[in-house]
């Protein structure tokens, strides 16, 4: 074989090398864009099903947060507004319902003998002079503190808390013998209305008794300033 073409060979074998060695890294160098790209539409997927599923555990999931079904017609229509006040006063819907159920049975103008206003039956000393008292947010907010702080009054014991929010915070600390009878009645009703509520109960035997021990007069005035038919 002459020189020039042994030479020529080499010539051609180093080029054939060279293009091969420069595919070879090409693929290489494309290789981890290219994976970062399957990677992220893989992780995309699992995101977008994730959120989907979360979508419909939620969709499917049971309402929270709804006041127990055992209360009249007249405060289960409240019911919106009572978890808003409860929320924003950080009490119990059903406890709130209860107040209201023995108060006023959701009649928004109530008013007591003793002068006693609206939704919670806030006394007339507790609102400001700007406040309209029969407004049921501007109620709602002043009884609701009031009964805020028979609850930390009586360490959070429901009982005592119901009996300082009818007899005043001050019966908390007094022996039960001394309440009023009125205050003893209205322990009665409250606390045994909210122990079905806490039990899962969709009836209450202690509110149907309350009911036919007058409560039933007092729903149907609240029947009839809502305009509730039946």
């Amino acid at each position: 074989m002459s020189r020039a073409r042994y030479n020529e060979q080499i010539r051609q074998t180093a080029a054939a090398n060279e293009t091969s060695n420069a595919s070879g890294c090409l693929s290489l160098f494309l290789l981890p864009p290219f994976a970062v790209l399957v990677v992220g539409a893989l992780l995309a997927v699992f995101a977008f099903n994730s959120s989907a599923q979360a979508v419909l555990a939620k969709a499917n999931s049971p309402t929270i947060g709804t006041i127990s079904p055992i209360f009249t017609p007249e405060v289960q229509r409240w019911d919106s507004s009572i978890l808003r006040w409860a929320t924003a006063s950080s009490l119990d819907p059903n406890l709130v319902a209860v107040i209201m159920q023995i108060e006023s049975c959701g009649n928004p103008f109530a008013r007591s003998s003793a002068g006693a206003m609206g939704l919670f039956q806030v006394m007339p000393y507790h609102f400001l002079a700007s406040d309209d008292p029969y407004d049921p947010d501007t109620n709602a907010a002043r009884g609701l503190d009031y009964l805020r702080r028979s609850l930390a009054a009586s360490n959070n014991n429901v009982r005592l808390a119901l009996a300082g929010y009818n007899g005043g915070i001050s019966v908390i600390s007094s022996g039960e013998w001394f309440w009023a009878a009125e205050t003893s009645r209205y322990v009665y009703w409250g606390s045994g209305i909210y122990e079905d509520t806490l039990t899962g109960a969709t009836q209450s035997a202690r509110l149907n008794e309350w009911l036919r021990a007058g409560g039933a007069s007092l729903c149907n005035k609240a029947k009839q300033q809502l305009g509730m038919s039946g």
